[in-house]
């Protein structure tokens, strides 16, 4: 038995009571149907700044017995008053409220410092003042900016890229803090390209992978800054639940710590086009001449990445359970079920982020 199965078989016989911020959004709507599956009780908080709340009805199911399990509270993660609501008698938070754009911070530096570095901080004290066991929180493979070895090892940064990098390290720098300083423990997760269902292929900074799903399915262009030939190493949206709950169940020595979360592959953008264009292709085979649309390259993005995982696997007993190709078979399935549910006309202007 694997740990991530001892985790979830102790936590099946002793529920316990979770926080997680940005419940709405993608990742933090993953985390709330996985904890409620497991009987836990939780407590989300989100204000709709980017998540949605059909992810809640959607990880909630219209179950009355999930529905009692699950508190809301709607807010900003600024407002130190909600937050301390939110904490209130909780054993664990997980956080995951963030603008976690690079585009954006780089349109808008002072929004993105606000929101990831003072809400980060809010999140932070409550926790600490409300006497919560862990406090897991998603930081970033942008902070490793422009260190030029591959792949990329929790201990060696380079200079930051954007300003969203520069607040994502920032946060790992207040959690050691607050763990040597106040004996709050912390793990910090550095997810690199993170994907799977509930990902939004709205908005402007939507990531890549539903943008490109959304864009073939209706006959727009899947745009790619530069040649194509960028490496992510793109990771699903189960892998993240698992280094989550590996993380807030570690033993204390495990804490005080960042680590990568991803499957320790380099796939390039080409590569990831040629899977979701012939993976969709199985449902519609027009679509197999499909070629994608190059643009000049973007300021901020990142050449090459690849997480060494070897220190989550140690230390932690994280083992990927799903490739890109696996993630992606049950993405393009959820993708394609809801396209065909909610429609809608994708803007063939908007951005694509590679960066997690």
């Amino acid at each position: 038995m694997s740990r991530y199965d001892e985790v979830k078989e102790a936590l099946r016989r002793h529920p316990r009571t979770w926080l997680v911020t940005g419940v709405a959004g993608f990742i933090g709507s993953n985390l709330l149907d996985a904890l409620l599956d497991l009987g836990q009780q939780v407590v989300g908080m989100d204000d709709f700044a980017t998540g949605h709340a059909r992810n809640l009805d959607d990880a909630l199911r219209a179950d009355p017995a999930r529905m009692r399990r699950f508190r809301f509270v709607q807010g900003d993660i600024r407002d130190l008053r909600a937050v301390r609501d939110a904490c209130r008698g909780v054993d664990f938070v997980l956080h995951h409220a963030a603008l976690g754009s690079v585009p954006l911070s780089m349109d808008q530096p002072l929004l993105a410092n606000d929101v990831n570095v003072n809400g980060f901080l809010s999140v932070l004290t409550s926790a600490r003042d409300a006497g919560t066991e862990r406090f897991v929180y998603a930081a970033s493979s942008a902070t490793y900016g422009d260190a030029p070895g591959l792949p990329k090892t929790e201990d060696d940064i380079g200079r930051a890229l954007s300003p969203y990098a520069v607040t994502k390290h920032v946060n790992e720098l207040y959690a050691g803090v607050y763990q040597r300083a106040y004996g709050i423990r912390t793990v910090g997760l550095r997810y690199f390209n993170i994907f799977g269902r509930r990902q939004d292929p709205e908005g402007p900074y939507a990531a890549v992978i539903p943008i490109w799903v959304k864009n073939l399915l209706t006959g727009l262009p899947c745009p790619i800054n530069g040649d194509g030939e960028n490496t992510r190493d793109f990771c699903y949206v189960e892998n993240v639940v698992q280094a989550n709950l590996l993380s807030a169940t570690a033993d204390p020595d495990a804490t005080d710590h960042v680590y990568n979360v991803a499957c320790g592959e380099r796939t390039t953008l080409n590569q990831l086009f040629t899977l979701i264009r012939d993976g969709l292709a199985q449902r519609r085979p027009e679509l197999l001449g499909i070629a994608p649309l190059y643009r000049e390259p973007r300021a901020g993005d990142i050449r090459e990445s690849q997480a060494d995982i070897s220190l989550i696997r140690t230390r932690l007993g994280y083992e990927p359970t799903h490739t890109v190709a696996d993630g992606l078979r049950e993405a393009l399935d959820w993708y394609a079920r809801d396209l065909s549910r909610t429609g809608g006309s994708p803007d063939p202007t908007r951005e694509t982020v590679a960066v997690a």
